[in-house]
């Protein structure tokens, strides 16, 4: 087994967006042999399935009122939050899925570890939650792609654990439209009350390579570096799909559209779903806190056929202070047509 450095620059990297890309590129672009180990923190983010709904997982105006990005999985599983007090690690492997499917077997070096510290953690029974407690610390996932795999989870250490029940909110309304996979809900709890006295995030983070990799000093670690030419391959994926709000806020189960404009105020998202002429789905995602009432735009136009004298008068209702009328009739016009 060997690490993967992702720093960049000699810069650890932080942006949730890539992080999280990273998987697809070593076992869809670069194929190393054997088996890979990443192991970074990212910044306060918001994590979705592949399938999942975003509006019936996530506060999206505490979302953008807190800068928490938001980033859609290029696999399955269900919304987690992530920030600096919480680590992620990855085990990418390029030519042997035999173990696809089974998460005890890539949690157990990591249960092993905590257990050597006399903290009783266990995998959740028919889950791929681990748990403490009864509570859940790490929330596990994998995908698959011909030959390879990647398949890893959180570790929380000190995560923000008020922000993420305030972001993770359930949307009732949303949920019972029955659109995407939902999430399972379950307590959490951070390690760092159980670790031994005076462990930081640093001296645990040291600890865990350490007893993962066998090693007595973290120089003793076999590790592939990212180069120039692995960072451009990347920066194009992330250009074409996985850095894109399109990708992240737009590959929305149910929502089969998606568009953006920048207005004075910041910018404007929109998914939405129009069959047989009427709007069936509509959902607006400003980037800003909205004076007036967009709510109202969006519930006017569900199951009607969205003309422009019907989006005219529903924006010139809505009472936007901050939004230039015409301006947003254009651009829904233009999208929904």
């Amino acid at each position: 087994m060997y690490l993967i450095d992702i720093s960049r620059n000699g810069q650890p990297s932080y942006d949730a967006r890539v992080n999280q890309s990273l998987d697809n590129y070593f076992v869809n672009d670069l194929k190393l042999p054997g088996r890979g180990f990443m192991f970074y923190v990212n910044q306060p983010s918001v994590i979705i399935g592949r399938n999942q709904n975003v509006w019936a997982e996530v506060d999206i105006g505490y979302l953008h009122e807190h800068n928490i990005q938001l980033v859609r999985r290029t696999s399955g599983g269900g919304a987690v939050y992530h920030d600096m007090g919480n680590f992620i690690f990855e085990n990418i492997l390029t030519d042997n899925v035999d173990d696809f499917g089974d998460y005890g077997h890539f949690a157990e070096p990591v249960l092993k570890a905590l257990r050597k510290l006399g903290i009783d953690v266990q995998m959740k029974a028919n889950s791929s939650d681990l748990i403490l407690d009864g509570k859940k610390w790490s929330g596990m996932t994998m995908f698959k792609s011909g030959s390879g795999l990647a398949a890893g989870g959180t570790i929380m250490y000190d995560l923000n654990i008020e922000n993420a029940k305030q972001v993770l909110a359930e949307n009732q309304l949303e949920s019972q439209k029955g659109l995407g996979v939902r999430s399972k809900r379950s307590p959490i709890v951070n390690l760092k009350d159980y670790l031994p006295t005076g462990m930081t995030m640093a001296d645990f983070r040291e600890y865990l390579l350490k007893e993962l990799f066998s090693v007595k000093s973290l120089d003793e670690i076999e590790t592939y570096h990212m180069t120039a030419a692995d960072w451009q391959k990347v920066d194009e994926h992330l250009a074409e799909t996985y850095g894109t709000d399109a990708w992240n806020y737009g590959h929305n189960p149910g929502y089969y559209d998606y568009a953006d404009t920048e207005l004075a105020a910041g910018k404007l998202g929109m998914n939405w779903t129009v069959e047989d002429g009427k709007v069936v789905h509509l959902k607006f995602n400003p980037f800003f806190k909205a004076d007036g009432d967009l709510k109202s735009i969006e519930t006017g136009l569900i199951g009607k056929k969205p003309s422009n004298w019907t989006i005219s008068r529903l924006v010139k209702r809505a009472k936007l202070k901050n939004v230039d009328n015409n301006l947003l009739i254009e651009f829904i016009g233009n999208s929904l047509s």
